[in-house]
């Protein structure tokens, strides 16, 4: 169903894009870019992976992605013609599974990873000149982010099948896009990478653990496509 009402999205923003395009377009929503302050919200859809680096010269954790989900707030402050602040937090869903080498059993390899991100960027949007109903942007910035499901201070770890991560994450972003103005509002399809600053694994007890004990560092790094109306 969710994959329908993206579908759905995706044909009215190519209609819309036809229509922005003509000649001599009828203007819409003319003063928009004027207000010092706009709000709007935001809808997507990621998917994760993770940066490893490693110790030693051993085989690597290999990683399963899947698709997840994005919903948020923006507030918008206009700074120039050409430039804008955002504030764009959001919730971000997504689940990875590990699979560690040198285990014999599937229980003992694998870990599945949900995580509920709730994410607090800062981001510089520069816009080109507007073009009868369209304007392209480069957007970028950083921010932090709260994993909700980390289990940073669980008791257990890897030794009794429970895969922590830290809780707090500094990341950045950058993408782009395109404003297209319709007759009620302000349209933003765009696409998004985001990668993690800081190391997110808490290992193991054992400091000679067979999960964690190669791992030099782990890091977030993914894609996400943001649906805007403002």
């Amino acid at each position: 169903m969710r994959q329908f009402w993206l579908l759905c999205i995706a044909m009215a923003a190519a209609s819309s894009a036809v229509a922005q395009f003509n000649e001599k377009p009828v203007l819409n929503l003319q003063t928009e870019d004027q207000k010092l302050v706009n709000w709007g919200y935001f809808l997507g859809f990621n998917q994760y992976d993770f940066k490893f680096e490693y110790k030693n010269d051993l085989p690597d954790v290999l990683v399963s992605k899947s698709f997840g989900f994005n919903v948020g707030l923006i507030g918008e402050l206009r700074l120039n013609e050409f430039l804008d602040l955002r504030f764009e937090p959001g919730l971000f869903y997504t689940g990875r599974e590990l699979g560690f080498p040198g285990f014999a059993t599937e229980n003992e390899a694998i870990r599945e990873v949900r995580s509920t991100y709730i994410s607090f960027p800062l981001l510089l949007k520069v816009s080109a000149r507007r073009l009868g109903n369209w304007k392209p942007y480069v957007i970028g910035g950083a921010g932090m982010a709260l994993n909700l499901g980390s289990n940073e201070n669980s008791p257990d770890d890897n030794s009794s099948g429970t895969f922590r991560m830290k809780r707090q994450v500094y990341n950045y972003e950058v993408g782009f896009g395109i404003d297209f103005y319709l007759e009620y509002f302000k349209f933003s399809p765009s696409i998004r990478g985001v990668f993690a600053l800081t190391d997110e694994l808490v290992r193991d007890e054992d400091p000679a653990s067979p999960w964690t004990s190669n791992i030099a560092s782990m890091k977030t790094r993914g894609i996400f496509v943001n649906f805007t109306f403002e």
